[in-house]
């Protein structure tokens, strides 16, 4: 395992990291969890992401269980929570500076720690100034209760306020986003994001590599039931795969296979090695939810090497769709 830095902090983040949404609660219990949290760690993943918003909290007391089974030591992992969807009250959800305090601290109590390494603003609330928001997660900061906050899916305006906010109120700017980032979403890591990691150095912590499955490959032929889009909390991700939009995407998915074939490297771990490769990607978090598919995830870092110019020249005229 290799590890990055995350932006341009001093914290070093696995290349590959391990997430829980979807899986943990909704698929893995507290010992099935454990056991993929256990593998996930001794291969090298120092990084572990929630939400206060997955499986409603239970996901990260799943995680906070796993973690005091595993007894490592607090300093040798890193463990994130996101603020935004807590519950169905007013005061439960959004970006105001109450939301986010309660929120860490609910967190923190779920997973059983005494700080949040990262804490990501899940979505931008229009609801709440961005300058509010900043205020907050620098009095987090001051307190010990946080390391370093960041965004996810926010736009790259939204994020150049923050900074611009940070700057000149003396406060704690955002240090990393966490973007969805696959074969077929590329457009916030290689266009709109470009200034942020040209100007203020951010740091990506990208979700859904393998685009909930499809790169996997698993849905060329058939539709697997014993996989996420048969949950019927994401009844949305078997529709997106039903629907025309996504017919172009199956026959990519095909193609890309023949090549994954052609050159000996499976696809799962072609689809992985192609996000490492940008080098804005701080880490790639996986969604495993069984011990083989997390080993042939990680297995990924062994392929790197062989992902040359001319290997990457093949996938891009497969997929077409580089932003421009």
């Amino acid at each position: 395992m290799e590890y990055n830095r995350l932006g341009k902090t001093g914290l070093k983040v696995s290349q590959l990291s391990f997430g829980s949404w979807v899986t943990f609660s909704f698929q893995l219990g507290v010992s099935d969890a454990t056991k993929i949290m256990k593998i996930a760690y001794e291969r090298g993943v120092n990084f572990f992401d929630n939400a206060e918003a997955y499986a409603s909290g239970e996901s990260e007391l799943i995680m906070g269980e796993a973690i005091k089974k595993l007894g490592i030591n607090r300093d040798s992992y890193i463990v994130s929570s996101k603020v935004f969807w807590g519950g169905e009250k007013p005061t439960q959800r959004g970006l105001s500076h109450k939301h986010i305090v309660d929120a860490c601290h609910a967190a923190m109590k779920r997973l059983q720690v005494d700080y949040l390494d990262l804490y990501f603003c899940h979505r931008p609330d229009p609801e709440t100034p961005i300058e509010e928001t900043v205020r907050a997660m620098h009095t987090l900061i001051m307190q010990g209760k946080i390391c370093y906050w960041g965004t996810s899916e926010w736009s790259c305006h939204d994020i150049q306020e923050a900074y611009k906010i940070s700057k000149e109120l003396g406060l704690t700017p955002p240090s990393m986003e966490q973007p969805e980032y696959n074969m077929f979403n590329r457009s916030k890591l290689e266009k709109e994001y470009l200034p942020l990691f040209e100007k203020e150095k951010l740091g990506t912590t990208i979700w859904s590599p393998l685009a909930s499955g499809l790169l996997t490959g698993k849905y060329i032929d058939s539709s697997p039931k014993d996989t996420r889009i048969h949950l019927k909390p994401y009844k949305f991700l078997k529709d997106a795969f039903e629907s025309d939009e996504f017919i172009e995407r199956h026959e990519k998915v095909r193609l890309l296979n023949e090549l994954s074939n052609n050159v000996g490297i499976p696809l799962v771990n072609i689809a992985l090695c192609w996000c490492l490769k940008n080098k804005h990607v701080s880490t790639v978090i996986l969604g495993a939810s069984k011990i083989e598919q997390l080993e042939q995830n990680l297995n990924s870092l062994d392929y790197l090497e062989s992902f040359d110019i001319e290997l990457m020249d093949k996938i891009e005229n497969i997929l077409n769709n580089k932003p421009v």
